[in-house]
């Protein structure tokens, strides 16, 4: 089973290797990340570890023998709440992985990083990601558009997940 790791420099080479590899599927349900981001990788990346450092963002990787199969992030912390985000390739797509990556981040934004509350988007025609934010205590608060498509924003309290850890 994958391991949720925070991400740090060493896993630049896998992760840029995951997104090139999925660039594609990635693309057919969410807003594309543009030729920017794979020509200056390197410095987003460093970028990226700066803002975890900061404790503006909570950055984390699915590993499994050396490879990314998955990210699960926490952008925009503020005020005891952050954005989810969370992304699965397409060969590990279907075995759970989102759902047990997102069950584990909400316990660690609970337990280390201090957060009460969550809050995540995705579009309407997403249905595995709804699922996965069904199956992990979301909530729809109401209609939002992503990048000219229709959405879903929803949102989780973290109250009663402090010293909880989900494996």
């Amino acid at each position: 089973m994958p391991q949720l790791q925070r991400l740090h420099l060493d896993h630049a080479p896998a992760l840029l290797e995951f997104e090139r590899r999925n660039r594609a599927y990635f693309a057919a349900s969410i807003p594309d990340r543009g030729e920017d981001y794979f020509a200056h990788f390197d410095a987003r990346h460093a970028a990226l570890l700066a803002e975890q450092a900061a404790g503006v963002c909570h950055f984390h990787v699915l590993m499994e023998g050396g490879e990314v199969l998955g990210r699960v992030n926490l952008v925009d912390v503020a005020d005891g709440s952050a954005e989810l985000g969370y992304r699965v390739a397409e060969h590990a797509a279907g075995r759970g992985l989102a759902t047990a990556g997102v069950r584990e981040v909400c316990a660690l934004a609970a337990a280390e990083y201090g957060l009460t509350g969550l809050r995540a988007s995705t579009t309407l025609d997403n249905a595995a990601s709804r699922a996965v934010l069904a199956r992990t205590g979301f909530t729809p608060c109401g209609e939002t558009e992503l990048s000219g498509r229709p959405g879903l924003r929803f949102e989780r309290s973290l109250a009663g997940e402090a010293g909880r850890r989900h494996p």
